[in-house]
């Protein structure tokens, strides 16, 4: 009767977007709810919004669903029933979870006629090191960054609801990949769920299909897979394609690129019954949506009777593959690209069941080694897609790392893992230089080593005599470009070599192209540009180019260049290493910390600031030992809100320092590093202070530092901050 009544009251809510949505762009300043009215006053001084608590030790407990009980770090999370799907409304607490980076271009675009790549990551029952949103100290997490490569992921668990964590979809969209999240029922209870939606008056189907929608696009998703496991009455299964159809043309309508797709598990008739293929029998499911996934125990006689279905949408047609390889299947492990040649032999997409099975069945010491075999065995039958819009910025941050490190400087040490700090991820393999000799190039990613963030992408080989230079060809652009580009490498040379190192980029267009004034790019075959480095950078520039043509700590080199362009289309972009003229064989290893391609205008616009920035929430505890005493530490966790323009920011970092402080440090002191945050809100979990006397006031202040989208640093004076005066009762 639950939820009957819940779903009742959901089909007649007026549909259409939340009321309370996310983001500075809504809402700009908005502050959370959770209170204590009469606790805390505020002053506005010119520079800094001030607010005053008194210390005390007494619980304020947030809702569990969205922070750590023990921490209160905000999380992500899933629903469990139909009655907590239809009760669902944005809250503010619910704006953690949304995703700051929007899904970026990509060419070809998703609805092109090439077959695709799905990864459904299902891992341990899901949300795991993955759910902490502000990430956590995990010391040998699952890191996936063959993006390239993939056209659609899945987050996959057994909740009824899964919301894909945001860091997710921050990583996915960053590559232009889509995310869904995953309904789905099962066993016994997943029947009578069915029975409660399905089975009566179209009213209820789309109360569910309303409140997925909303979900999708409060958080910044892009639809859903559908998984029904579990027999159907009659009356359900008949209305199984309305509610399809009535999702999929909602969710198009709200995110134009989104899509739905549905699993082989139910038929027709509404019994639990796979096909592991499209036929007569759940043909009427593939209809009324964006996809089918199919089962994984079928044969090559499966793919073929399956042309005949699908018709002209075969590559609309996910065949899945476990790579597990649990049950009578083709392929699977390091034999998964046996799977894929059949698949594609006959023009389907692929959907990659678990691919994590490197990270949970093999050694987590050889865990990088291990995953980049297992893609390097598939990347014949992948094709890859292409960047298409700038800034281009990546530092090849995998979102984790054993210690932090920013522009060179090191912020924190210990282990780290934060999925939406990911940056964009290069073509890895490795390359057989051409001729008799024993050259070769291996590039992939590396730890041990950072410009910014917490890893490095390093190309190793060997140059042989016959061969004077090698252009390891890095990422895929499909780029109409500006009049001007700046381009920017960051890279250093270790060991002893005598190897120079350049950047190239390929550029073509359907008529001319025409790099500065003198040279002219056949426009048919395209040609690569080794543009000539800065030797003084343009002094309007100097925020982007500060550093160009330094020497800079850690051994790092930073070279930066100006192209002008007419009629060009950006195609391919390449690092060049060369051995000199006469020299025998060399060998290198040359690690990069950072690329950048940017126009030109979007260096001179003006940047907004941080502004409106607010405490809340706070949390004290006492010092964490009686050796400390009453003057010892305290341990104060706060929400901080902002107003920001988010699409202009990457990402935001968080500092902080004790005392009475100005516009700039007194000395060489810097503000301590908190973290990141990648929505306009951050929660501060368990920062020690000062414990004030009686009497006495205790002072923290906040410093919120926007990251531009074109990855420079700003001046304190455009971030935005907020102190925090305390006291003990008297």
């Amino acid at each position: 009767m639950e939820a009957a009544a819940a779903l009742t009251r959901a089909a007649s809510r007026r549909r259409g977007p939340a009321a309370r949505k996310p983001g500075a762009q809504e809402e700009p300043g908005r502050r959370p709810r959770r209170r204590r009215p009469g606790r805390r006053t505020r002053e506005e001084p010119e520079e800094e919004a001030v607010f005053r608590e008194v210390v005390h030790f007494s619980p304020d407990p947030l809702p569990v669903r969205y922070y750590d009980k023990e921490t209160t770090e905000p999380v992500s999370f899933y629903l469990s029933s139909l009655e907590e799907l239809l009760a669902w409304t944005p809250l503010v607490e619910d704006s953690f979870n949304v995703a700051l980076q929007p899904l970026e271009c990509r060419q070809p675009p998703l609805g092109s006629h090439r077959p695709r790549t799905l990864v459904c990551h299902d891992m341990m029952g899901g949300y795991l090191e993955d759910k902490f949103i502000q990430g956590s100290a995990a010391q040998s997490p699952y890191s996936f960054y063959h993006w390239q490569y993939i056209d659609l992921f899945v987050y996959f668990s057994h909740h009824t609801v899964t919301i894909p964590p945001v860091g997710w979809t921050n990583a996915a969209h960053r590559h232009g990949v889509c995310v869904l999240g995953t309904f789905i029922t099962e066993w016994n209870d997943g029947a009578k769920l069915c029975e409660a939606f399905l089975a009566g008056d179209p009213s209820s189907y789309r109360a569910v299909a309303d409140q997925l929608v909303q979900i999708a696009q409060f958080f910044r998703f892009d639809g859903w897979l559908i998984n029904v496991e579990n027999p159907l009455s009659v009356a359900a299964v008949q209305n199984v394609p309305a509610f399809l159809r009535y999702l999929t043309a909602e969710l198009h309508q709200r995110i134009p690129e989104g899509l739905v797709l549905w699993y082989d598990s139910v038929v027709q008739s509404g019994q639990l019954k796979w096909q592991d293929e499209l036929n007569e029998h759940n043909r009427i499911f593939f209809e009324a949506c964006d996809g089918f996934f199919t089962n994984y125990n079928w044969r090559e006689e499966h793919l073929a009777r399956m042309l005949g279905q699908a018709g002209e949408r075969l590559v609309d047609v996910y065949v899945g593959v476990d790579v597990f390889a649990r049950g009578n299947v083709v392929g699977g492990g390091f034999d998964t690209d046996k799977s894929l040649e059949l698949i594609r032999k006959h023009g389907f997409s692929v959907a990659l069941f678990a691919p994590g099975w490197v990270y949970e069945c093999l050694e987590k010491s050889s865990f990088f080694q291990n995953q980049d075999r297992f893609w390097n065995l598939l990347e014949r039958y992948l094709p890859t897609h292409s960047i298409c819009s700038l800034p281009f910025v990546t530092s090849f941050c995998l979102g984790m790392g054993t210690r932090r490190v920013c522009y060179g400087q090191e912020q924190a040490v210990g282990p780290w893992y934060h999925l939406s700090a990911q940056e964009t991820q290069p073509l890895f393999g490795e390359h057989k230089l051409p001729g008799d000799g024993w050259g070769w190039v291996k590039v992939h990613c590396c730890l041990a080593d950072s410009w910014h963030g917490g890893s490095s992408l390093l190309l190793q080989g060997v140059i042989p005599p016959e061969v004077g230079s090698v252009a390891v060809r890095l990422f895929s652009l499909q780029i109409p470009a500006p009049h001007k580009i700046f381009l920017s490498l960051v890279y250093k040379l270790e060991g002893s070599t005598d190897v120079t190192v350049a950047l190239e980029v390929s550029m073509g267009d359907a008529d001319s192209c025409h790099v500065g004034s003198i040279s002219v790019l056949n426009a048919e075959t395209g040609s690569r540009h080794r543009p000539r480095p800065l030797r003084v950078p343009p002094t309007r520039l100097a925020r982007w180019a500060s550093r160009c043509g330094q020497q800079l700590s850690g051994g790092w080199i930073q070279r930066c260049y100006e192209v002008s362009l007419r009629g060009c289309l950006l195609r391919d972009l390449f690092v060049n290493l060369s051995r000199p003229p006469g020299s025998q064989e060399e060998s290198f290893m040359c690690r990069l910390g950072e690329i950048q391609v940017v126009d030109a205008e979007t260096l001179l616009a003006p940047l907004p600031q941080v502004q409106s920035v607010t405490i809340s929430q706070v949390r004290w505890q006492p010092p964490t030992s009686e050796v400390e005493g009453p003057q010892g530490r305290l341990r104060l966790s706060c929400t901080l809100h902002w107003s920001y323009l988010l699409l202009q920011a990457r990402c935001f970092r968080v500092h902080c320092w004790e005392g009475a402080r100005g516009r700039e440090p007194p000395g060489p002191e810097k503000p301590t590093f908190l973290g990141l945050a990648f929505v306009n809100q951050y929660r501060v979990v368990d920062l020690a202070v000062k414990a004030a006397g009686p009497g006495q006031e205790g002072r923290v202040e906040f410093l919120v530092e926007p990251v531009p989208r074109e990855g420079f640093q700003v001046s304190q004076a455009e971030w935005g901050r907020a102190a925090l005066v305390y006291s003990v009762p008297l």
